[in-house]
């Protein structure tokens, strides 16, 4: 063997190994590298090997590169180390090695981004492991042998130790991994991880079946709640102050003219105050500067409000913009809920300030994009406010809107180097009272987020005022209940999920009551609809309901847990009963022995529930909390937070039905959102503002509210707030705490001792202290620094949407042939139609108008929502002749009745592949516009043979 003494190229390429030596120790995946190497002797090799059993690979990368720098090699051992590198798939450390390091900048958010990873692996490791990886594989992120370990070790021992292998694995590839791994995510149907890990709040975080339909991608539109009734937007004392006069002036305080002056000079701006200060009126103040400003320089002036809510719009409408404008200006207001009989874009041309859902605004920018003449372009505008600003991060509507902006911003310096017009731009404004921290662990990452906000939006700055909010908070306090020392009815409904795991064989890994069991036994009933096993399916669905029921014990009465399995049963028990007398719907072994097994159980839970020692401690701590309440105060009225729609409800019904809340005043009403992704039925928009009025006339005094309530809901009279079990984020707790207005008001936390509440709690109330001291780092930061940092985000969030839009585009093109794709029923497996079959209305209703379709199933009454949208509704839901299983829902699209088709319910045969989706955009198919006219006419030649047979 020919040895080359350390050459001065040696010794530079070991010094910039050495210099990089700590960071490469992290970044090798030394296994497959140490098989491709060749200048190291095998006594090296194998104790290396040695130290990655004994240590891990950390350890072992240390050794491995103590061993390159330190001993002598054969010539060429660099060049071969760097082969072996980019071959076991570490690009990235084969880039350090060669001193090819990159920028400061991105590797400081590279690192950022591992350390996102490590502190969600709690969340992460729960994902579908093989899908993840598949879809990582097919976008480069790993490497066969990469895929063929985590396999294995998944196989081996479990998807969680998959996972953690594939993490491992992910954060030691090349920069721009990240963002690929949060499209496999989303790919594979984890868009709540994916958002997480982006640092958003989850939509809906609190509630448990929220609605995850996104735009107007799902049947039926968004309901959002009515958080506001007329004219309580802001503090009584403002609505005296600052009413407005014969001339619709309006006075603002010293802070909020303080925080205006910059966008008064047309500076796009953030403005970052407390719940309740004024923001909105802020905004009225400064539109109707801009538009008296535009007017006496003979400029038109356009104004939009942008809103993530639609009874926001009304709100806004009625106890701002129009109240204080409409006297002088056209205001008009577009949301799903409104009847308008023009157009958006007749609207925005007749109009001065239009309030919408920043939805209808992006579709209309969409169409004007496509050639739409029924779209819409931002230079339309000269001024755009964004309520609830710190929404506009990656993926939300918000964000969409201003990357448009900031593209065309980019763009529009490129024409002023070539002495061309730009396009102009409507100035920005932001409203927010918390922008959060993005789930940042430490200060310079709080700043960043907070830096990425105002990049997002264009701001020249951010502007905050404390207001001393140490003296207007309100009096905060944990109240925690001592653990349940027995609890029969918990251990008979854990003995019956015991029999259930008997017979479906199968062994759970956590215990049940969890989230993680609630997660593992979701991922089997996935696993068995695709592997054709409904024995396993179908206990894996009952168990989650038995899940779900110990959930509530622990939170509610063991009555309300009862009567929600009480429930699920007899609603089982009708799908299995035709509503036609010729069709005999088919009930397996499986699932009679599932009826049986609740019946044997029935009369034992219902007895326990009678006996109020069993009943959890958290509901007398409550009640204690809420009786101190009405008892300590001349007038009461509050607000109670808690996680479920269905808590909600039995918390409202236990305070009604207890005669001790009655003797002190105290008169309770639920609300709750009004998507009907859930099994409970949700409210109407009509619903929600009735009990709201009341809550505001006094009627109702305690509102018991799932999260949906947080951001907006304002109610001056309110004096104290309890979040039940729940605590969210560092933003939903900012903003469930400003529901309390009153001087004297209190924020409580009601939580059962060692369920880690009080500590979230905690963690939240440090967040938010970073946050404070993030925004003011933000507002001393010099301009030129403040600027360089913001375009600098800006440039990266245009380069990751150009990427997207490649991707999405490439994907488009890949879409296969309907004919390549096969339904079953979920439950049953019966063949239910090909993907030929398959029309779609309006670019999101997936329809089925064949005969022979027709014969499979059945229709039921739809009880959860029967509302008309646009030119369709729903009729009923449609079900499985053979085994009762839903399938979607009848739609009457222009008085053709279409069974519309919802895939979650679906097994789709891809190929020779069974694969379980949850929404439509994930099946890459083509499939064909209805034909309303085709169909039409269909109809018409049947109708008119049957008359003449009649005849």
């Amino acid at each position: 063997m020919l040895i080359s003494f350390c050459t001065m190229n040696d010794d530079q390429e070991r010094n910039t190994i050495n210099c990089f030596r700590n960071r490469l120790r992290r970044l090798i995946n030394v296994g497959p590298v140490l098989d491709m190497l060749q200048f190291l002797s095998d006594d090296q090799k194998e104790l290396i090997r040695a130290k990655t059993r004994t240590e891990g690979d950390i350890s072992a990368a240390d050794l491995l590169l103590h061993e390159v720098i330190t001993k002598e090699h054969s010539e060429g051992w660099f060049r071969e180390l760097i082969t072996a590198l980019e071959t076991a798939g570490c690009r990235h450390a084969a880039n350090y090695m060669e001193n090819n390091p990159p920028s400061p900048s991105k590797e400081f958010e590279n690192d950022n981004c591992i350390k996102l990873i490590d502190l969600l692996k709690l969340s992460l490791v729960d994902m579908k492991t093989r899908d993840v990886c598949n879809s990582c594989y097919q976008r480069s992120l790993l490497t066969d042998e990469d895929r063929e370990n985590i396999f294995a070790v998944n196989d081996q021992q479990g998807n969680k130790a998959g996972a953690r292998l594939l993490l491992s694995r992910l954060v030691k590839k090349e920069l721009g991994w990240y963002s690929e791994f949060l499209e496999a995510l989303k790919e594979t149907g984890h868009g709540m991880l994916a958002r997480e890990l982006q640092g958003e709040p989850l939509k809906g975080h609190g509630e448990t079946h929220a609605q995850h339909s996104q735009g107007t991608s799902s049947f039926y539109p968004a309901i959002d709640l009515d958080l506001y009734k007329e004219s309580n937007e802001e503090m009584e004392t403002e609505q005296t102050a600052d009413s407005p006069g014969p001339s619709g002036i309006i006075v603002l305080h010293d802070y909020q003219m303080e925080v205006a002056l910059p966008a008064l000079e047309g500076k796009n701006i953030i403005i970052c105050l407390p719940t309740g200060s004024g923001k909105t009126r802020v905004a009225v103040y400064i539109t109707k500067q801009h538009l008296e400003s535009r007017r006496r320089m003979g400029q038109p002036g356009k104004v939009v409000v942008l809103v993530n809510k639609v009874p926001l719009v009304e709100q806004h409408y009625k106890a701002e913009f129009g109240k204080f404008l409409k006297h002088q200006y056209s205001v008009e207001r577009v949301s799903g809920d409104s009847q308008l009989k023009i157009s958006f874009p007749q609207v925005i041309e007749k109009n001065d300030i239009i309030i919408c859902t920043a939805q209808i605004l992006e579709n209309s920018l969409a169409k004007a994009k496509n050639g739409d003449e029924d779209g819409i372009k931002l230079s339309q505008f000269t001024l755009m406010v964004i309520d609830e600003c710190h929404h506009t991060q990656k993926g939300g509507v918000y964000n969409h809107i201003m990357i448009r902006y900031l593209k065309q911003k980019h763009r529009n310096i490129g024409l002023l180097k070539e002495q061309k017009t730009p396009v102009p731009l409507p100035q920005i404004l932001g409203l927010t009272a918390s922008p959060g921290v993005g789930g940042a662990k430490n200060q310079q990452k709080a700043e960043e987020h907070i830096l990425r906000i105002c990049a997002n939006l264009d701001a020249y700055t951010i502007k905050t005022k404390s207001l001393r909010e140490e003296l207007m908070a309100p009096y905060k306090c944990i109240a925690s209940a001592p653990e349940r020392k027995e609890d029969p009815f918990g251990d008979v409904i854990k003995g019956i999920m015991d029999e259930i795991h008997s017979h479906a064989e199968l062994s759970p890994l956590c215990q049940p009551g969890t989230q993680n069991y609630e997660q593992w036994v979701v991922q089997k009933e996935q696993n068995a609809a695709k592997e054709d096993n409904p024995r396993v399916r179908v206990c894996a669905e009952h168990l989650r309901q038995y899940n779900e029921a110990l959930h509530q014990s622990n939170t509610i009465r063991m009555s309300d847990a009862f009567s929600f399995l009480n429930k699920y049963y007899n609603e089982e028990l009708k799908k299995k009963s035709s509503p036609d007398e010729d069709d005999v719907i088919q009930i397996t072994d499986t699932e009679r022995f599932l009826f049986r097994l609740f019946k044997d159980n029935k009369e034992h839970l219902q007895e326990l529930t009678k006996n109020p020692q069993y009943e959890n401690n958290t509901l007398a701590t409550l009640k204690t909390k809420i009786l101190q309440e009405f008892t300590s105060r001349t007038i009461a009225r509050g607000i109670i937070f808690t996680k479920t729609r269905h808590s909600a409800i039995a918390l409202s019904q236990w305070i009604r039905e207890n005669p001790k809340f009655e003797s002190v005043g105290v008169r309770a009403s639920h609300l709750i959102g009004g998507g009907d992704q859930s099994v409970v039925k949700p409210m109407t928009s009509a619903e929600q503002k009735d009990v709201l009025n009341k809550f505001h006339e006094g009627e109702i005094n305690v509102l018991i509210a799932t999260t949906v309530a947080e951001e907006g809901l304002d109610i001056a009279q309110c004096n104290f707030v309890i979040r039940y079990c729940l605590v969210t984020n560092e933003i939903a707790m900012i903003q469930a705490r400003g529901r309390g207005r009153a001087e004297d008001s209190s924020y409580t936390v009601v939580e059962e001792a060692g369920s880690g509440v009080a500590e979230r709690e905690s963690v939240n109330e440090y967040r938010e202290t970073m946050m404070s001291k993030a925004i003011a780092r933000v507002c001393t930061l010099c301009q030129e620094e403040y600027e360089k940092k913001t375009k600098e985000y800006q440039m990266q969030a245009i380069m990751e949407e150009r990427v997207k839009v490649k991707k999405k585009q490439q994907k488009v093109m890949k879409k296969e042939d309907p004919s390549k794709v096969k339904f079953s029923c979920r439950s049953c497996n019966k063949p239910v139609c090909s993907g030929e079959d398959i029309e779609i209305i309006e670019n999101m209703h997936h329809v089925n108008v064949t005969t022979a379709f027709r014969e499979l199933f059945t229709v039921r009454e739809n009880t959860s929502l029967q509302e008309r949208f646009l030119d369709y509704e729903a009729n009923g839901v449609i079900a499985c002749k053979q085994c009762g299983q839903q399938w979607g829902s009848m739609m009457l699209y222009k008085s053709i009745e279409c069974p519309c088709l919802h895939i979650k319910h679906f097994v789709v045969t891809y190929g020779s592949k069974k694969k379980d989706f949850r929404k439509w955009n994930e099946l890459a198919i083509r499939f064909p516009s209805f034909s309303y006219l085709q169909h039409a006419e269909h109809i018409a030649n049947n109708s008119d043979e049957e008359m003449g047979d009649m005849e």
